[in-house]
Parts: C-alpha cells; sequence; structure tokens
C-alpha cells in the first residue's frame, strides 16, 4: 500500500535529519525529495560552532526528546545535502 502523496517521496512525513556540507544539519519532517531539493517542514537547525552542543551531541538530544520545529519550512539544494536518513535509524552512541 502506497502512501496518498506519491509523488512526494517515499520520505513524506517522516522526521529526517539533512547533514549539509556546509555547518548546518536540519532536522525535521520531510515534505518532498526531488533531483533539485529536499523540503522540510517543522525544522530545527543546528549549526556546528554557534552552539556549546557538538552535532552528535544535539543529535542524541533530539533523538531523545524530539525537535522543537521552530522553523516553518526549510528547501535545501540537493547538491548540499551530505546525508538524508530518518531519525530513528541514526546509529548514536
Amino acid at each position: 500500500m502506497g502512501t496518498f502523496h506519491h509523488d512526494k517521496g517515499e520520505l513524506h512525513g517522516i522526521t529526517v535529519v539533512v547533514v549539509t556540507d556546509g555547518p548546518e544539519l536540519f532536522v525535521g519532517r520531510c515534505d518532498t525529495v526531488t533531483p533539485k531539493h529536499v523540503v522540510l517542514l517543522d525544522v530545527e537547525a543546528h549549526v556546528e560552532g554557534e552552539s556549546a552542543q557538538s552535532r552528535d551531541e544535539y543529535l542524541e538530544r533530539v533523538s531523545m526528546v524530539g525537535q522543537r520545529g521552530n522553523i516553518p519550512r526549510v528547501v535545501v539544494p540537493t547538491e548540499r545535502v551530505r546525508s538524508l536518513k530518518r531519525l530513528a535509524e541514526l546509529e548514536l552512541h
């Protein structure tokens, strides 16, 4: 059985982590994945070096308590995406 929004990609509606080629990563509900971009909704961003938490510490916290979703929508160009994974599938130490 497929999803109602079959044109949005298999991750539609799933909380994902997008790691970029820069210092930022985004955690949010995946809306659309296309060859040109990834669209996330209800997003929380982490920028390495802007807080006391490392990227791994941040992801560990988010995986335990969830993301705040303080940014309504983020569009990440595909060429900036280093990885795109379901939050539930992250292997944290």
